[in-house]
């Protein structure tokens, strides 16, 4: 049950700065028990700031795995990571989202789409128990990339974490999909619901998925851009450009959907990121 009280602007600004920051949901509570909240009723103000289920707030508070790293978020308006410089197109805080421009060039894109090409499948999902499942909301072709397979996914993964500041070895391995017209993905979330039953199996594993980038490899013709319907936004799919975004369990915010392609072709190359390490780090 959420809070009946009125939530203070200051004290909900603080939660959130808090838990971005990176400070865990036990920590957040213990400081508001310590300052006086009653310890059920500051439960209940955090999940409602956090827009998460009470069941949900309790696994994440009481899993000491669960206090994992977060992402630091780009800042505009531009980086210059390696020698290139990503531009930021578009900030929004709730849910946290940036457009990046520049993020991958051109001749990178088109090597991306080389490599893939011959490994590509029927795109899959991940059902309850963590196992790849084909998918009616997912009508798109695709395939993964082990971490650092080859010099071009090691270059691509360095800056991701470089950009990030997480390290290499919190990315799930590289997907590249391939859409034709009227394939999409339907709208759906990134972070794993902790009220299915396989979702101490999905996270066994690297904990939750705290982020997301989706990088655009071609231009479609019309349509195919990543939408937020939650906030009314749609990232338009551009080449060499991305988009990113974080969350934490439960954000209802970060619903989104591959958009249908209208006419062309669309390539992507998403990137899920884990608060705990999911690759073995590598020598």
């Amino acid at each position: 049950m959420k809070s009946q009280l009125p939530i203070r602007p200051e004290l909900r600004d603080w939660i959130l700065t808090t838990t971005r920051a990176g400070h865990s949901v036990d920590t957040v509570l213990k400081m508001m028990q310590e300052t006086g909240y009653d310890p059920r009723q500051s439960r209940s103000i955090v999940a409602t700031v956090l827009n998460m289920p009470i069941s949900a707030l309790d696994a994440h508070s009481q899993s000491p795995k669960s206090q994992g790293r977060r992402t630091q978020h780009p800042e505009a308006p531009q980086m210059v990571i390696d020698g290139r410089t990503i531009h930021v197109g578009l900030s929004m805080e709730s849910p946290t989202l940036r457009v990046l421009n520049d993020f991958l060039s051109a001749e990178e894109c088109a090597a991306l789409i080389e490599q893939a090409t011959p490994r590509l499948q029927r795109a899959k999902t991940v059902d309850s128990s963590g196992k790849q499942q084909i998918d009616a909301r997912r009508t798109s072709e695709g395939m993964f990339f082990t971490v650092g397979e080859t010099p071009l996914i090691k270059r691509i993964e360095q800056r991701i974490a470089t950009m990030l500041s997480i390290p290499v070895d919190h990315g799930e391995g590289l997907q590249v999909l391939h859409y034709l017209p009227d394939q999409q993905y339907e709208p759906h979330y990134d972070w794993f619901n902790p009220e299915q039953p396989g979702f101490a199996a999905i996270t066994a594993k690297g904990g939750q998925r705290i982020a997301s980038l989706v990088m655009y490899l071609n231009t479609p013709e019309a349509g195919g851009g990543t939408a937020f319907p939650e906030v009314g936004v749609t990232v338009t799919a551009l080449l060499g450009s991305a988009v990113y975004f974080a969350y934490d369990t439960g954000d209802t915010a970060s619903l989104h959907a591959g958009l249908p392609v209208q006419k062309g072709e669309k390539w992507i190359a998403t990137k899920w990121l884990r608060e705990r390490p999911f690759q073995k780090a590598s020598r």
